[in-house]
C-alpha cells in the first residue's frame, strides 16, 4: 500500500502496517519524513508518480492528507492510476465532497473509499478508529489494511453502503 501524507497520524498508521507485516511506499513533501520511515523499512518514494510505480497492481494509495490538499493531490496522482487502483481519503473530509470525488473516480474506472480516522499519536500503539464507506467488494479487499489499524487483532465492521455507497454498517463477530 501507498501512503502520502507523512505527518503524525500518517507516519505512526505506516509504522502499525509495518509492524503488522504491509509492505509500505510512502510519499510526503517532506523528504526528511520519507527517509525517516525508510530507515524503519518503508520503501521510501521520490513523487507521487515514483510512489504509483513501486506499488503491486491493483494499486492502493491512502491519503493522510488535510482535506483542503485531497483534490489537488488526487488530481496530482490521476495520471498515474489505472482502471482498478483505489484511492483511499484517511482524512475527515465532508461527505459531499466524498461523493464527488468518488463519481470523478468511478468515470476512470478507479475507487475511492473515504475512511474518518481518528486516533491521534495514540494510535499506533492502541489503533485507529475508522469510518470506512465504500464498496463492498473493494472494501473487503483492502480489509487487511483495515484490520491492522484498527484497536484489537481484527476490523469488527464490513460496509454495505456510505457517503459513497456503503451504509449502514454490519457486525462481524
Amino acid at each position: 500500500m501507498g501512503m502520502v501524507g507523512l505527518g503524525s497520524m500518517g507516519s505512526n498508521m505506516v509504522r502499525r502496517l509495518l509492524r503488522g507485516g504491509h509492505h509500505c511506499v510512502v510519499f510526503d513533501r517532506s523528504s526528511t519524513a520519507v527517509e525517516e520511515l525508510a530507515k524503519e523499512k518503508a520503501e521510501g518514494s521520490s513523487s507521487l508518480q515514483d510512489l504509483v510505480k513501486r506499488l503491486e497492481k491493483p494499486r492502493a494509495v491512502w491519503l493522510m492528507v488535510p482535506a483542503a490538499a485531497v483534490d489537488a493531490t488526487i488530481a496530482d496522482l490521476l495520471p498515474h492510476l489505472e482502471a482498478g487502483d483505489i484511492v483511499i481519503d484517511g482524512g475527515n473530509s465532508y461527505y459531499v465532497d466524498d461523493i464527488r470525488r468518488s463519481k470523478k473516480l468511478s468515470e476512470k474506472q478507479i475507487h475511492y473509499v473515504d475512511v474518518g480516522t481518528s486516533g491521534g499519536v495514540w494510535g499506533l500503539e492502541r489503533g485507529y478508529c475508522m469510518m470506512i464507506g465504500g464498496e463492498e467488494n473493494v472494501v473487503k479487499h483492502v480489509d487487511p489494511i483495515f484490520s491492522t489499524l484498527a484497536p484489537g487483532t481484527s476490523s469488527r465492521w464490513s460496509t454495505t453502503a456510505s457517503s459513497t455507497g456503503s451504509w449502514p454498517p454490519t457486525r462481524r463477530g
